[in-house]
């Protein structure tokens, strides 16, 4: 682990991705056609914005940084990391009944990841080589 860097909370992950989670929510009703596409490209880019943070993760403190470089998340990085995420949305939103399904036991194994690594990786962070630290 980089010094000085300390492992994001598994709550405030949380909460953070809550608050981007709203803003999806308010994108895709004040514009339903075009909104869910803002929606889904937010959810892809959006640990690429404001230095390595969403919306939430800026709001609650949080950051993305490669495992690699140790610097900031950047663009390609956030789209790595959430596809998994998207997937289950997206499975969640076309998909009737197995759909929910199956997107709940994404969101299910991200979080037991997240649970079981010392680092806080969840599967986008080990697939994007970051992790999500305080600050």
């Amino acid at each position: 682990m980089s010094e000085g860097l300390h492992n994001a909370p598994l709550l405030l992950r949380v909460m953070a991705k809550a608050i981007d989670l709203i803003a999806v929510a308010a994108a895709e009703a004040v514009i339903p056609a075009a909104g869910i596409f803002a929606a889904m490209a937010y959810i892809l880019i959006s640990d690429g914005l404001f230095d390595g943070r969403s919306a939430g993760k800026k709001i609650i403190g949080l950051k993305v940084i490669s495992i690699n470089t140790g610097g900031k998340g950047g663009f390609r990085d956030s789209i790595i990391r959430n596809a998994p995420f998207l997937a289950a949305i997206l499975l969640f939103y076309l998909v009737p009944f197995v759909g929910w399904l199956f997107s709940a036991l994404i969101i299910i194994f991200e979080f037991l990841l997240i649970l079981g690594n010392t680092e806080g990786m969840r599967l986008g962070d080990n697939l994007a080589g970051t992790r999500v630290v305080e600050g």
